[in-house]
């Protein structure tokens, strides 16, 4: 009996000083732990974790070493993580919506990429809902340039490169400026332009800087083709048994992630650039010809994405053109 009493107290004890729902949410993210994107999303968990006094642990796992980025939302999405990061114009085939963010030449600056989201976030929200998925936040890359292993000068001067692609977007404009596009995630950039499976993307200077492209690539055209985001998401179902308490913290947590993430892109654009040029890159604006050529080819793509989003696009289009 006196056994049974000293058990039962060691347990009590052990309840009362453990969290009553310590969980443990691992967090994969595609792109390297030095990123910016994962540089915020270890201080977004950092943040729960000591909001949460524990109650939920956020672990990062970044470079797509837990799931590759193509994998992440999937992986989210069926539970077999809580939350993750991912490039939702990944997956335009599953929804056009989701490439409302890489609409070639529609939002070229930080400000205009601001609008767009708010135009697109209530759809994007009830699109991922309907995929048991929960935004948190989300955070834009710096503006797209063109990378390339030669001068380039004009649209023709493409013909027969590989072209690094991520979505739909960037496959279509390597079809139609005469390059041949090649899926690669981003953990896997630098192999890809050292062995040449790939020798040209589109991408930030952010991507460009962190991977180190100048060991393989000469040139970079600053072209600002689009913003595209990184949206965290958490499973739906891991979400409604999170406490209200916790779910306050976790988006306190989400909307200081959102704004500390913005004001790095911003700060991380010139400094990416800079870091490009001494690595030994020319950098630099694209000519007044690549530019037209790729505005034109930029207006067809954009018909092609309304026709294939329907009124969902052409509503968030409208909506954020009546806030220019």
């Amino acid at each position: 009996m006196k056994q049974i009493t000293a058990l039962a107290m060691a347990t009590a004890l052990t309840a009362v000083s453990a969290p009553a729902f310590a969980e443990k949410w691992d967090m994969p993210l595609a792109y390297s732990a030095t990123n910016f994107h994962s540089v915020n999303a270890a201080a977004f968990g950092e943040c729960v974790t000591a909001g949460t006094s524990g109650d939920i642990e956020i672990t990062t796992h970044p470079s797509g070493s837990l799931f590759k980025g193509a994998d992440i939302k999937r992986a989210v999405q069926t539970g077999q993580v809580p939350i993750g990061e991912r490039l939702l114009s990944g997956h335009q085939n599953e929804n056009a919506v989701f490439g409302f963010d890489s609409v070639p030449f529609l939002a070229t600056s930080f400000d205009a990429s601001g609008k767009l989201y708010e135009a697109a976030k209530p759809k994007i929200e009830k699109v991922l809902a309907d995929q048991n998925l929960t935004l948190l936040y989300a955070v834009p890359w710096p503006p797209q340039g063109l990378y390339f292993n030669k001068e380039v000068n004009e649209v023709a001067d493409m013909a027969g490169l590989k072209f690094r692609s991520y979505n739909n977007t960037t496959s279509k404009l390597a079809e139609m400026t005469g390059m041949l596009p090649v899926t690669i995630e981003a953990a896997e950039i630098s192999q890809a332009f050292a062995t040449g499976v790939a020798d040209s993307m589109i991408s930030s200077g952010a991507t460009g800087y962190d991977r180190k492209v100048w060991e393989s690539l000469t040139h970079f055209y600053e072209v600002d083709g689009w913003l595209p985001r990184n949206y965290v998401m958490v499973n739906s179902d891991v979400w409604g048994g999170v406490s209200d308490a916790n779910k306050k913290v976790i988006q306190d947590c989400a909307a200081a992630a959102e704004a500390s993430g913005l004001k790095a892109s911003i700060e991380y654009t010139q400094f990416t650039m800079d870091g490009l040029a001494e690595g030994g890159m020319a950098v630099g604006p694209a000519s007044d010809k690549l530019v037209g050529e790729l505005k034109a080819i930029g207006e067809t793509m954009t018909a092609e994405w309304l026709e294939a989003a329907g009124a969902d696009g052409q509503a968030i289009v409208d909506s954020f053109k009546a806030s220019q």
